[in-house]
């Protein structure tokens, strides 16, 4: 087939990678990575021009916000359900654990970027509060 007529990508491997770019959207796969352990996380971002949309299409995947303040706020876990979409709207503060199994698309402003899309070092209190939601919403962990 003409790949100017059609691209198709797998979700698989490992990370985060970048599939498609059409003028002002973007479309990623992200798939587990060891640095997006619970035990391995260090920062959270917010992206400030664009909202950020997350579809668990198999495993387990959990997204944490951290409010939309000029720092991080009250930290809050979601555990995503496959096939719905969660939009986290811009200027969240957010990160999230991927576990083994998943696989997720994300769809976001293609000029989402480290120039747009600030990070903040977690401390050790808010780490300890990610952690105790992770466990609480992965119960079977």
């Amino acid at each position: 087939m003409d790949k100017k007529h059609l691209e198709v990508w797998d979700i698989d491997g490992v990370g985060y990678d970048h599939v498609v770019d059409y003028q002002s959207w973007a479309v990623a796969k992200l798939t587990y990575i060891d640095e997006l352990e619970v035990d391995n996380l260090e920062t959270m971002q917010k992206h400030n021009e664009s909202d950020e949309v997350f579809v668990l299409l198999d495993g387990e995947f959990t997204l944490f916000l951290g409010g939309q303040g000029e720092h991080i706020g009250e930290i809050e876990a979601v555990k995503l359900e496959p096939l719905k979409v969660y939009n986290v709207k811009a200027g969240t503060y957010h990160t999230h654990v991927t576990e083994k199994n998943s696989k997720v698309l994300i769809v976001e402003n293609r000029d989402t970027g480290d120039d747009n899309s600030p990070e903040e070092d977690l401390t050790k209190e808010q780490l300890d509060i990610i952690k105790e939601l992770y466990y609480k919403v992965n119960s079977d962990k």
